[in-house]
């Protein structure tokens, strides 16, 4: 008899040799769990789950939401609204010192609550602030470092892709998991606004202060911005008070936001076919990674991989908060080097269950893992925020500077992350209050 745990250990190792070797990482994921459920099952079984894996992925409603919402930022991206955020943000705190980057804090987590993507959050906001930034007079570092960091808002402030996929992989009620992220994410963003005003502090030439608007002027911004308005409201309100669900409300944020750039005229060939495209490859690339993490998640559950690593940290006595210290580190690294998505669909099943033997809750540990997740999106040597900033500012802002940007906020983020897993009620309060379930 062949021992599970021998291919459970081969399997793994062959499929990071074909990512190494430039396959797509749901194929690697799909060929290493299809071989390996062969190996222990049968054949005959494992070409069965060939097929009912992406099947069931394909077919799933709680994924449904994706390509909805990936519509409704690409949407927001060609109709101009991603402008008025930041126009609105800047209209209230564009006048103290470091005023952009706090506005471009606050556009960031606009535009990541109606996109719900760090990559497209962080270049959108690169465009949008980062000239008008280093017009004014702004650093460098500052400047690319307040977009890089706010760009990773767009995981965390619902609604968000990557905890959809979450729920999914961990049944869990993504609306239970939205809930738990807004104090996070309302801390996150405190976080990176504090961190900015100690900054233009310690060096006031590094974010000079702009125009103060008045308050006639800044209700004629929020007039120009009602669409911004109207669409998180519609989305953001009918989710949470319980008028639609998390399909419903992806499906009227999309229609609303193909109204907006019906009625601002920017709706012709070019700009559909720049929709399309956009989510449609980023949908299939999520439900092809989806897919292979379906396949290769079987073949870690019937080779026992997760309750023999279960029963040997038990064996070792540690307490919970090492267990979780530990796992912080492993993600740190993982995130700096991996595919976000990716990183979270390869470790889940072995994570998961290490977490809620540990005596976690797995809405929890989604909510820390999202952060974890976020802050490897700006951790050298990868850092794909970074480099979609490196892009958009056409290299003319060396990576090193950007780097440099990027750590006070690394800091405030790890603090942040720090307190939710010494106080895990700051993720787990406002669910129960609510009266979501926390099964």
């Amino acid at each position: 008899m062949i021992d599970p745990l021998l291919v459970a250990s081969l399997g793994i190792s062959g499929m990071f040799a074909l990512i190494a070797l430039h396959i797509p990482i749901g194929i690697a994921m799909a060929i290493a769990g299809f071989v390996g459920f062969g190996l222990l099952v049968g054949w005959n079984p494992a070409i069965s789950l060939l097929a009912s894996g992406p099947v069931a992925v394909i077919s799933s409603l709680d994924l449904a939401v994706i390509p909805l919402f990936l519509l409704m930022g690409s949407f927001v991206g060609v109709s101009g609204l991603s402008s008025d955020i930041y126009r609105l943000a800047y209209a209230l705190v564009g006048h103290r010192r470091g005023g952009l980057a706090l506005a471009t804090i606050g556009g960031c987590a606009g535009f990541g609550a109606v996109c719900g993507s760090s990559i497209a959050t962080a270049a959108t906001m690169g465009r949008v602030a980062l000239p008008e930034m280093l017009r004014r007079g702004y650093s460098a570092e500052l400047a690319t470092g307040s977009i890089a960091a706010g760009g990773t808002l767009g995981m965390l402030i619902p609604p968000s892709l990557v905890m959809v996929v979450y729920a999914f992989l961990a049944e869990q009620f993504v609306i239970t998991l939205f809930v738990a992220a807004l104090i996070p994410g309302l801390v996150a963003v405190a976080g990176h606004m504090i961190t900015v005003g100690i900054l233009v502090r310690l060096n006031p030439t590094s974010g000079p202060s702009g125009k103060r608007l008045s308050w006639a002027e800044r209700l004629t911004v929020l007039k120009e911005s009602w669409g911004v308005v109207v669409l998180l409201a519609g989305v953001i309100g009918s989710l949470y008070g319980g008028i639609f669900t998390v399909n419903e409300a992806a499906s009227l944020g999309a229609a609303l936001a193909f109204a907006f750039t019906v009625g601002r005229g920017k709706l012709n060939w070019q700009s559909l076919w720049q929709v399309t495209r956009e989510t449609a490859s980023n949908t299939a690339m999520m439900y092809l990674i989806l897919a292979g993490a379906s396949i290769f998640s079987s073949f870690v559950a019937v080779s026992r991989m997760p309750e023999i690593l279960v029963s040997q940290l038990k064996d070792f006595s540690l307490p919970p908060l090492t267990v979780i210290l530990a796992l912080m580190v492993i993600f740190l690294i993982l995130g700096s080097i991996f595919d976000t998505l990716a990183g979270m669909v390869i470790t889940m099943p072995f994570v998961l269950p290490l977490v809620t033997d540990a005596g976690y809750h797995p809405v929890w540990w989604g909510i820390v893992l999202v952060m974890l997740i976020e802050v490897g999106m700006i951790t050298p040597p990868i850092g794909m925020n970074v480099f979609v900033l490196y892009g958009v500012a056409d290299r003319k802002v060396p990576l090193p500077t950007i780097f440099k940007g990027i750590l006070p906020f690394f800091c405030a983020d790890m603090t942040r992350i720090l307190l939710v897993v010494l106080f895990p009620a700051l993720a787990l309060w406002l669910p129960r209050v609510a009266g979501y379930s926390l099964k």
